[in-house]
């Protein structure tokens, strides 16, 4: 296992990212991406990778942006059809974990049939860290033989981790050089570490679609100066 993963999430959000995160994997540090399948710009993202194997792709598992992939998930939707859940999920009270289970069993399968290696599991907002889901990200890794995002608040008995240590440090305020070595020099000696980042472009879906925009502009600034590592 690589000592340290640095991964851009939100791959096939938009083109925009997309290229953001390529020119970060072929310019600078960025070496693992995670990929959303269920967005406007995944057939890109799927192009984008197969021509550069050398850069891992894992899922960015969503029930918080876009659409499901699978049918019959009607607790998961709102009246558009668009998955109703926020980052706020973490204050739901009930949620339906068997259409869960099945929606991200067929994003996974989704990805799978791109024909790219699956790298890892991760989530939009993190979600799959909400404590009723984790039972169900514990058995999805163990189906496709693949690690987690290490983003839980305490240990999870059996689960396949990807590295010791997550930082997510590397965002908003933390988007500097200084920031960015900070992280590294707090990495325990002998453990491996993951930092999540955000590369893009600004598209005009970015812009409408998310309110982390500049940000990812500076990100992409920083993660292309090839002097950090």
């Amino acid at each position: 296992m690589r000592n340290v993963i640095i991964n851009a999430d939100d791959f096939g959000l938009c083109r925009g990212v997309n290229y953001g995160i390529l020119d970060s994997h072929r310019f600078g540090i960025v070496n693992s991406t995670t990929m959303l399948v269920n967005m406007p710009g995944t057939e890109h993202a799927v192009e984008l990778a197969r021509i550069h194997p050398e850069l891992q792709v894992g899922i960015h598992l969503s029930l918080t942006c876009g659409r499901p992939v699978s049918g019959g998930v009607p607790s998961l939707v709102n009246e558009k059809g668009y998955f109703r859940y926020t980052s706020r999920i973490f204050e739901e009270k009930e949620i339906n974990v068997n259409e869960v289970e099945m929606e991200w069993e067929t994003q996974i399968d989704r990805f799978l049939s791109f024909g790219l290696p699956l790298s890892h599991i991760d989530s939009h907002h993190h979600v799959h860290s909400f404590r009723p889901l984790i039972p169900i990200v514990k058995r999805l890794s163990e189906r496709y033989g693949v690690p987690v995002r290490n983003v839980f608040e305490e240990d999870v008995e059996g689960i396949n981790l990807l590295t010791d240590q997550f930082s997510m440090d590397f965002y908003g305020e933390g988007v500097s050089v200084e920031g960015l070595k900070g992280i590294l020099k707090s990495r325990r000696a002998g453990e491996t570490l993951e930092i999540m980042c955000h590369p893009a472009y600004i598209d005009s879906f970015l812009k409408e679609n998310s309110s982390y925009c500049e940000e990812r502009l500076r990100e992409l600034d920083v993660l292309m100066n090839v002097n950090l590592l």
